[in-house]
């Protein structure tokens, strides 16, 4: 099985294994160099050097066995004879003569064993001739010394020193010849001595050449193979580390490849099963982000037991409706009518989105979104809210040129407008419906508030209109103008609506005209000063003609000649009687 394969705990263990076994063998190969070396020093301590100093002492004995034999001549020739002393100098002699054959027979021992050892590279045929030459010497010299010292005792016996004199010379001359050649064949004994100390020492260096080129070889051996292992551990780390930046930036098109089989390839496979997951995640989140606002997908996912429980809120609301819509679908086929109506929902969606809105549903031609936390920050809900539709309302001429276009035709068959109701207040925010289907919405007197509003618009000819809770909560932040007093259905006491004009300081002179004896006119309308009230919203015509809020109040003031108002009028309008 390849090695990439195994589990990162059996790479380690390799690598430790792999490394054990390089130091064994690094060990045991010094330990047999350093053994061989051991076998020389032991020949060359306690054969070759024995050796050379069992034939120097050969010499020596040569020497003592000449000293003897005088001392025992002089002992036999002097007067009157000692022949007690004679015979201890004639054992000393006998004792000397057999020391240096024991002395040459350990040498030769020695140097047999060396030849006899095949352990060691010794030069065999020089020391077989050198133990050769041994024997040879000491067999010389007990033939030669034999007659010469047979000879000498009977001279020595019949006091004949004259020639006992003669006899101890030729004596002296065979000790020399031999000593002459146990001195050659010590310094060719010495030449063996220094070449097996050479073999120690070259072995030595050997050992010590050998053992660090192994040592350098196992390391480099076990750095690679360690460097091997840890390229395939940190690799697939590294690449697992740059696909989790990649999905931490959101990307999940970017799977690992998996080029092990170890825990780190497992991890890498489940890592890109996660990211499949999440792709597919985010698929689902972006497909029904086209069913449901992402926001709130957002804060669902991120804080589900809202959905699950339930949390009252002071949010915004908006019901935006197309008017005209019923007499245009009329004549429309309904892939036409789908065509005009997914254009119109995206346009008007457009602004809602951008101002930071959540789109609630689409309902028919109507829509309904809302602002609030924990999307925006409380203080900010009404002026974003009024913001987006007066973007939207910006959008109704561009739409209105759009349409014949989408359709095919020339001209709409009747014009399409924009009504716009926005309601501030506190609803119930959750998921509503059964246990087979739920949405998040939100419900309250605020939704139906808004929707009521929006409808409010058909009665004073306007755009957009606004409740009182979101015209304190946007302030002078955008242009706006009172209305009316309206009492809806549900609520015991009446509230002023608001229109909205457009941005802070982006009122023309005709508009600004226009709010200020609306106002006048409305005051008047309310204090019953009916003629002073006309007079006011005439002049408010002048300044923009066919306002709808000052011809529907123009219009109350002429019901109200015929038919005056009872006491209880408080200047409000009810919106049950339109």
């Amino acid at each position: 099985m390849p090695i990439f394969n195994q589990s990162i705990r059996r790479k380690i263990v390799g690598i430790a294994l792999g490394l054990i076994v390089l130091m064994l063998v690094t060990s045991i190969l010094s330990m047999v160099m350093s053994s061989q070396v051991g076998v020389l020093l032991d020949e060359l301590t306690n054969r070759y050097i024995p050796a050379y100093g069992d034939l120097a002492r050969a010499n020596i004995r040569s020497l003592e066995r000449a000293v003897a034999l005088r001392r025992m001549v002089m002992t036999k020739m002097q007067s009157p004879s000692d022949e007690e002393a004679y015979a201890a100098r004639l054992r000393e002699f006998e004792e000397s003569d057999r020391r240096i054959e024991e002395e040459a027979e350990r040498a030769r021992k020695l140097i047999n064993a060396i030849i006899d050892d095949p352990r060691t590279p010794s030069d065999n045929a020089a020391l077989a001739r050198i133990e050769a030459r041994i024997e040879t010497s000491v067999a010389e010299l007990r033939r030669d010394m034999t007659e010469d010292h047979a000879k000498l005792l009977k001279q020595v016996d019949a006091k004949q020193a004259a020639e006992a004199r003669n006899t101890l010379e030729h004596i002296d001359a065979i000790r020399d010849q031999f000593n002459q050649k146990i001195d050659l064949i010590r310094a060719d004994m010495l030449k063996q001595v220094y070449a097996s100390t050479s073999q120690v020492i070259g072995h030595q260096h050997k050992a010590i050449i050998v053992s660090g080129i192994v040592t350098v070889l196992a390391a480099v051996v076990g750095f690679a193979f360690a460097l091997l292992v840890s390229s395939g551990i940190t690799r697939p780390v590294r690449m697992l580390l740059a696909g989790t930046r990649e999905v931490e930036a959101g990307r999940f098109d970017k799977p690992i490849t998996v080029s092990t089989q170890d825990e780190i390839g497992e991890l890498a496979a489940a890592f890109n099963r996660m990211i499949e997951q999440l792709r597919h995640n985010e698929r689902i989140r972006e497909t029904f982000g086209r069913y449901i606002d992402p926001k709130v997908v957002q804060g669902l996912i991120d804080r589900p037991e809202v959905a699950i429980d339930g949390q009252r809120r002071v949010m915004t609301i908006m019901f935006c409706d197309m008017s005209g819509f019923t007499s245009m679908s009329e004549g429309m086929t309904p892939r036409g009518l789908v065509k005009v109506m997914n254009h119109y929902f995206t346009v008007m969606s457009g602004p809602i989105r951008d101002n930071r809105g959540v789109i609630d549903k689409y309902i028919g031609d109507a829509i309904m979104a809302y602002w609030g936390p924990p999307f925006i920050e409380e203080g900010e809900q009404g002026r974003l809210a009024g913001l987006a539709a007066i973007d939207m309302a910006e959008q109704v001429p561009a739409l209105q040129k759009q349409l014949p276009d989408l359709l095919g035709i020339r001209a709409m068959p009747a014009p399409c407008d924009l009504r716009i109701g926005i309601a501030t207040g506190e609803v119930l925010t959750g998921s509503i419906g059964s246990e087979l289907m739920m949405s998040f919405t939100v419900m309250g007197d605020a939704v139906n508030l808004a929707s009521r509003l929006e409808a409010a618009n058909k009665v004073y000819g306007t755009r957009i209109l606004i409740s009182q809770a979101t015209a304190d909560a946007i302030g002078s932040q955008l242009e706006l103008r009172e209305i009316d007093r309206l009492a809806v259905a549900g609520q015991s006491a009446p509230q002023a609506i608001f229109e909205v004009m457009g941005s802070t300081g982006a009122l023309a002179a005709a508009q600004a005209s226009l709010r200020t004896h609306y106002a006048e006119g409305l005051a008047a309308y309310r204090a019953r000063r009916f003629d002073e009230a006309s007079a006011a919203l005439n002049s408010a015509l002048e300044a923009v003609p066919g306002d709808g809020p000052s011809r529907t109040l123009l219009g109350r003031i002429a019901q109200f000649e015929a038919d005056p108002p009872d006491a209880n009028w408080d200047g409000a309008w009810r919106l049950e009687q339109k």
